[in-house]
């Protein structure tokens, strides 16, 4: 009998397997960092020399020549930007290598489009809107390396749930401080320093959403177990609806005392997102949905501001020199680029009160056309997406919260100014991510770059199954 019928040789063969199986291991541990290192740094080049080349077309098309006036500034933003990269490598190597450029992407067609709002306007050097865009982008992708050098793992945040929400009420209340509160284009979101201004609302959503995380994770099964079926569907007790109701009423503070429809609808779309992610259950969105109607039902008829934006809304060619000017404008230059936009240059943007911040999608819709229109929502889809993908991907429910409620932070703001501009809700005075001008904005929204990048690697440098064929 041969020693493969008697099966003798079975130990040796299962170690000699087992010996290769570990060395493929090994191999892909070692190639893996570096092919997401080559893939994240191609795609980066690539969204810089879109935006480059977007600034020089503009050039030759506004100026007839190639200028400077962005070349100290964009040399600064695009050497943070390297160093971003090349710490996401050291720091996070098996960091998904696609959100990064993504928001690059974003924020130089962004800055470009506000470059060609400045040229019509005739601003330059510090006035001008482009020159403060790539500075603040700058301090936003420091601000993204000084999260990933500090926080290694993103458990150590589960640990200061409540001092997160905490800080994030104290961040919320401070525009209403005299002295350092201001009011801008009708909302008191602003705190006033010296000649410093800044939103303190932008940091504060995601405190909420690492709040919202630890706390949703902490009291899942009392929101999630128990309840009345009515109609099929599964409604909370009513002793488990103070979560709800006090982001209600939260809600309804900003938009009273703020005036910010925008923000109000951000930070309580985002609490009710998280929570049904967290608990599965349709009743929460539709006791969530309900109460925020009846909220701005009530605030439309009550409160003039809120009353004029659904006039708007409704009936935007009511008074289209008055209070409508700015939405008219926008759905004009929108309807001016039609399918491929009038060409980098040669629209009207700057026609457009707030073109370069509240209005930049009509901008970039006038001259990019509603294909280019197509390309941006197609970036913020796919961040989103791999947003999700991280949550859905995450070993911890901490993880799969965060990141799902950072990703919705996103797709939410995304959401509210696109349906602003295009008539499709009424228009609330949100920022794009990336692409608006604001120092604010660009902040909060590269520290949820960094966070996705952490969550992203602690799901990726998971052990990995060689199956061998």
């Amino acid at each position: 009998m041969s020693n493969a019928q008697t099966g003798k040789d079975e130990p040796r063969t299962f170690e000699k397997t087992r010996t290769s199986e570990t060395v493929l291991q090994r191999i892909t541990a070692l190639r893996a960092p570096r092919l997401l290192m080559g893939l994240e740094l191609s795609l980066l080049l690539f969204a810089i020399a879109v935006g480059v080349a977007a600034v020089i077309i503009i050039d030759l098309t506004v100026n007839g020549a190639v200028t400077a006036t962005l070349l100290p500034s964009g040399a600064l933003f695009i050497v943070s930007l390297l160093a971003l990269h090349f710490t996401i490598r050291k720091v996070t190597p098996d960091a998904d290598p696609l959100i990064m450029p993504i928001a690059a992407f974003l924020n130089v067609i962004g800055v470009a489009m506000i470059y060609r709002i400045d040229l019509a306007n005739e601003l330059t050097g510090w006035g001008a809107d482009s020159v403060r865009q790539l500075v603040w982008s700058t301090v936003a992708v420091v601000a993204a390396i000084v999260v990933l050098a500090l926080i290694r793992n993103h458990i150590v945040l589960f640990r200061y749930t409540y001092l997160t929400g905490l800080a994030a009420v104290i961040l919320l209340l401070m525009p209403m401080l005299p002295g350092i509160g201001k009011t801008i284009n009708g909302a008191r979101v602003w705190i006033h320093i010296g000649s410093f201004s800044f939103q303190p609302g932008e940091i504060a959503k995601i405190l909420l959403a690492i709040f919202f995380a630890g706390y949703l994770v902490r009291n899942r099964d009392s929101l999630a177990m128990v309840g009345k079926k009515l109609l099929g569907i599964r409604f909370p007790r009513g002793r488990d609806l103070g979560p709800l109701l006090v982001f209600w009423l939260a809600a309804m503070s900003v938009l009273v005392f703020q005036r910010d429809l925008g923000t109000s609808l951000l930070y309580f779309g985002l609490f009710l997102s998280m929570l049904y992610l967290a608990t599965g259950r349709i009743g929460w969105i539709i006791l969530g949905v309900g109460l925020f109607l009846v909220g701005g039902l009530v605030a439309s008829q009550t409160l003039e501001y809120v009353n004029q934006r659904f006039e708007n809304w409704l009936n935007p060619f009511a008074d289209p020199y008055g209070v409508s000017h700015q939405m008219v404008q926008g759905l004009f230059g929108m309807a001016n680029g039609g399918m491929t936009g009038t060409g980098l240059g040669q629209g009207y943007p700057a026609d457009t009160p707030l073109a370069q911040s509240d209005y930049i999608i009509p901008s970039l819709g006038e001259e990019l056309g509603l294909i280019g229109l197509f390309v941006i929502l197609a970036a913020y889809l796919l961040l989103v997406g791999r947003g999700l993908r991280i949550g859905f991907a995450g070993q911890d429910d901490f993880g799969k919260l965060l990141a799902a409620g950072l990703a919705f932070a996103i797709a939410l703001q995304v959401f509210i100014v696109v349906g602003g501009v295009t008539r499709l809700i009424p228009l609330t005075g949100l920022t794009a991510p990336f692409l608006a001008a604001g120092g604010s904005s660009l902040v909060s929204n590269w520290i949820i770059i960094a966070l996705l990048i952490l969550l992203s690697n602690s799901v990726r440098n998971r052990p990995k199954l060689v199956i061998r064929a």
